[in-house]
C-alpha cells in the first residue's frame, strides 16, 4: 500500500510539474548548432566587446552579445513575454537593453534578464562555445 500511495505522489508531482512550466516552454523548440567564423566581415561588430549582431537561427533570429574578450552570449530573439504573438526582441546599443516591441518587457543584455515588464520571463540562451581565436559555436 505504502508503495501505491509514493508511485501515486510521484505521478501526481510529475503531472503538476508539467502543467506549471514558465511561459519560455511556449517558445518553439529549434535545433540550433551554428558556427560563426569572427574574422568573417559579415560580424565584425563581434570583434569588440559589447558588440552585437543578429543572426539568423532559432525560432525567429538569434542576438550574439560579445561580454568579454573572451566570452559570448546568445540570445532568442522570440519574446517570452507572449510567445503566441510571435514578436521579435530588438536591441537598444545605447542603453544595452534587449526590448519587445510589443510589450513593455526590456530584457539586459549582458544576460537576458528582465529589467521590466509584466508577466516578462528571461530571454532563452543558447549555449555558446568560443576557442580563443575565431571560432564561435552556439547551439542548444
Amino acid at each position: 500500500m505504502k508503495v501505491q500511495i509514493l508511485c501515486l505522489s510521484i505521478l501526481l508531482g510529475v503531472a503538476n510539474w508539467s502543467c506549471n512550466k514558465d511561459d519560455i516552454d511556449a517558445i518553439p523548440l529549434v535545433a540550433v548548432d551554428l558556427t560563426l567564423f569572427l574574422n568573417d566581415p559579415e560580424y565584425i561588430n563581434l570583434s569588440t566587446v559589447t558588440g552585437w549582431e543578429y543572426i539568423q537561427g532559432g525560432s525567429m533570429g538569434i542576438i550574439v552579445y560579445r561580454s568579454s574578450i573572451d566570452e559570448f552570449v546568445a540570445f532568442e530573439r522570440h519574446s517570452p513575454v507572449d510567445p503566441q504573438n510571435a514578436c521579435a526582441v530588438i536591441v537598444d546599443s545605447a542603453s544595452f537593453l534587449i526590448a519587445d516591441p510589443c510589450s513593455d518587457a526590456t530584457f539586459l543584455l549582458l544576460d537576458g534578464s528582465v529589467v521590466s515588464g509584466s508577466n516578462a520571463q528571461p530571454l532563452k540562451q543558447y549555449q555558446t562555445y568560443f576557442d580563443g581565436f575565431d571560432v564561435l559555436r552556439i547551439f542548444n
